[in-house]
């Protein structure tokens, strides 16, 4: 792990900075070469990606592919819609501005900072510069630490694609991430955990620089009687356990209705065999916990409820079985934070004003799902919470669909990204008003004799 002085990192900051002001940022071709540069990076190493993340997370092949090395086509939705994002937008104009034309142009803020999290250590590092890169920025990149070989791997591969006074990686712990906080940035894109993040907008605030929170929360799963019980079932279990239940977006705890329980938990219990076989430790499908420290927070969560199936640790490969629990209080600490983990609260509840009330006793969550065929219990609950996003009948598809903004509310976060928002994400939107030389009204100069009765017919008083 490479640790870096302040005095090296102000060093590279300004050297950033003076290449962001030889304006080479802002060439839209320049841009374009740049996105294509980083889709090769992810092209040309997919293998090396793949192999650091089995090494951090035992992450199996076919997640790393689905969930970090499919960032190229967030590189490909930018490429192909980078020339009409950049394109000046006229405004609309009062008939009394009638003389005026006005447009707003994108315009990119300078240096930027993205500090990256652990769960998907390079997905999350090569989403966000996409629209970095894209709306003409410099950046300093930040991975996580607890992933070490993928935060290896991405400072070797940057430094390799890139010239440092473009984009560069700087690796180290919490001291470095202190030493970046302390420098003046022109935004900061920061994902992980909420308490993470109050740091980073309390050290952004000192310069005033704005910020992108990508936090979590307990993202609930509603599940009604109107469903298709198999479907149901699958998708759920892939979206828990994906990862080992590390994903920002896991259904955090179902909520479902007393009629379907029953048959869901066997589904439930059922389809985890499926899935990871009799003993999901020797399944090559099932990833690992990133760390000691959150394996022995999440052995806690074990001990809460009834525990319906899975349960198993070892503590030696970081592995806790894919577990189902019933029977849990809501002041249990499972219930107050997120599990961020391979353990699946189930709540029954039998009118949906209950589950409504409960979701919103709680934090607005990063994610809200609904398992119902039900449009008019659909619109209720779309109507009766807050939450991020929401997706119906699904889970954690919705991070997959460039067009649609991602981001938190609340404690879960502040912003969003991915395609068009995270071009909007990295960029200031200048208003310009022109006014022509070839006439000029006077009623707006001194001396005002005579002239506030025109005034107050234009505003309309």
């Amino acid at each position: 792990m490479i640790t870096i002085e302040t005095t090296d990192i102000k060093t590279i900051i300004n050297q950033q900075r003076n290449f962001f002001q030889t304006g080479k940022t802002k060439d839209i071709n320049f841009r374009l070469e740049q996105l294509k540069t980083l889709k090769q990076l992810v092209l040309e190493n997919k293998e090396a990606v793949q192999e650091a993340l089995k090494a951090d997370l035992h992450k199996p092949e076919f997640e790393s592919y689905a969930t970090e090395i499919g960032a190229i086509k967030e590189i490909d939705y930018a490429i192909k819609n980078l020339k009409n994002w950049t394109k000046p937008q006229k405004a609309a104009i009062p008939f009394e501005f009638f003389n005026y034309s006005a447009k707003i142009y994108p315009e990119p803020l300078g240096v930027v900072l993205i500090i990256g999290p652990w769960n998907y250590p390079f997905q999350l590092i090569i989403s966000p510069l996409v629209g970095a890169i894209a709306s003409g920025n410099c950046a300093m990149v930040k991975p996580s630490e607890l992933a070490p070989h993928t935060s290896k791997l991405i400072s070797q591969l940057i430094g390799k694609y890139y010239s440092p006074e473009y984009i560069t990686v700087v690796e180290g712990g919490v001291e470095t991430s202190q030493k970046l906080l302390a420098e003046k940035f022109d935004h900061i894109f920061f994902t992980g955990g909420t308490a993470i993040g109050k740091i980073v907008m309390e050290a952004a605030a000192k310069h005033l620089t704005p910020v992108t929170l990508e936090l979590g929360g307990k993202s609930p799963c509603i599940v009604d009687t109107q469903i298709n019980l198999e479907h149901t079932i699958k998708r759920i279990i892939w979206g828990k356990f994906i990862n080992a239940g590390q994903t920002c977006i896991a259904p955090d705890y179902l909520l479902v209705n007393k009629k379907i329980k029953t048959d869901l938990v066997q589904g439930l219990k059922k389809c985890i065999q499926e899935f990871y076989g009799e003993n999901p430790e020797t399944s090559p499908d099932f990833a690992r916990i990133i760390h000691k420290k959150h394996f022995e927070r999440l052995a806690k969560y074990l001990k809460c409820g009834e525990m319906i199936t899975g349960g198993e640790t070892n503590p030696e490969t970081l592995y806790i079985a894919p577990t189902l629990l019933e029977n849990v209080s809501l002041d249990d600490i499972v219930m107050e934070e997120e599990i961020f983990g391979p353990i699946l609260p189930i709540i029954e509840y039998t009118d949906i004003q209950e589950a409504i009330n409960l979701i919103n006793s709680k934090p607005k969550p990063l994610a809200l799902y609904i398992f119902s065929d039900d449009k008019n219990l659909q619109q209720r609950i779309l109507q009766t919470t807050s939450s991020g996003g929401v997706c119906i009948n699904d889970t954690i598809m919705q991070v997959g669909i460039s067009s649609l903004p991602f981001g938190g509310v609340g404690d879960s976060g502040i912003g969003s990204y991915h395609g068009k928002a995270s071009f909007d994400t990295f960029s200031h939107y200048k208003s310009v008003l022109k006014n022509t030389f070839l006439f000029d009204i006077n009623w707006r100069y001194a001396p005002y004799k005579g002239k506030l009765s025109l005034l107050k017919k234009i505003i309309g008083t």
